[in-house]
């Protein structure tokens, strides 16, 4: 009885997770076929760069800031007595473009934007909004999907760039003023292993991470029911899964960019 009860389970969460796949593929497509009124909705991309990118600046700065400060001391602790601490400019600014910053940077961009559009969505779906706009002839993804997600896609390399350039500078204060590594050590170590194709390759991963996080809160917004409970439960969902998919993708990219 409780084989038979476990199979239906998970035979039916299978089923759930490819009819997921048709439909956010559907919405994607459907994203991707209103591009074209790019231009025309400029000020509905414009009021979201701000809401997701101005807006976040605050919370990057404090992320970026410390996630330095703690890449420097566990760069120290690590390197212990093996090697010279001068070399913590080039061991930290390297972890930080290429890693800390993209991914801490769109993990805590997956909090407060991705569930945001969500939410956003979400409790316009079930007010009826979304139906009083279709009622009208607007078409909900061209007007409420894809200013968000082009939005998402411009803003998160700048934010990523800004936070990794808040991280070098937090793990240069940690290391010159807590760990007595002198300053133009720092700086020279990070000047000889600064390579444009890392910024480059931290760049492209911000553009999946923005169309993944954007998207993914505008599918999870759409498909909300329930009231209130089912905005909640999209909204928590949104994250997880960007999370979850920023980690994946950061890993299929690290191969791609760097790894070959």
């Amino acid at each position: 009885m409780y084989t038979k009860k476990f199979i239906n389970i998970l035979y039916e969460r299978f089923i759930n997770f490819f009819t997921d796949i048709g439909n956010f593929s559907i919405l994607f497509v459907g994203i991707l076929s209103t591009l074209h009124r790019v231009f025309k909705d400029r000020k509905l991309i414009i009021d979201q760069m701000v809401h997701i990118g101005v807006n976040s600046l605050l919370l990057v700065s404090i992320i970026g800031f410390f996630t330095g400060v703690v890449a420097s001391w566990q760069a120290s602790y690590q390197i212990g007595d093996l090697i010279s601490k001068n070399f913590l400019g080039s061991a930290t600014s390297k972890a930080i473009i290429l890693e800390l910053g993209p991914v801490l940077s769109a993990i805590v961009l997956a909090g407060r934007v991705g569930a945001s559009i969500s939410a956003e969505i979400g409790t316009m779906k079930v007010t009826e909004q979304i139906d009083a706009l279709e009622s009208m002839a607007i078409n909900p993804v061209r007007y409420l999907a894809m200013p968000r997600v082009v939005a998402t896609t411009l803003m998160m390399p700048i934010l990523v760039i800004y936070a990794s350039a808040v991280a070098i500078f937090g793990s240069y204060l940690a290391a010159v003023v807590f760990l007595e590594v002198p300053p133009t050590s720092f700086m020279n170590g990070f000047r000889n292993n600064f390579l444009v194709k890392d910024v480059v390759a931290a760049i492209i991963k911000a553009l999946f991470f923005g169309v993944s996080v954007s998207s993914i809160g505008c599918f999870y917004g759409f498909k909300t029911t329930e009231g209130a409970q089912g905005v909640g439960l999209s909204t928590i969902k949104s994250f997880v899964i960007s999370a979850a998919v920023i980690l994946i993708l950061d890993s299929l990219l690290w191969n791609f960019l760097i790894g070959g």
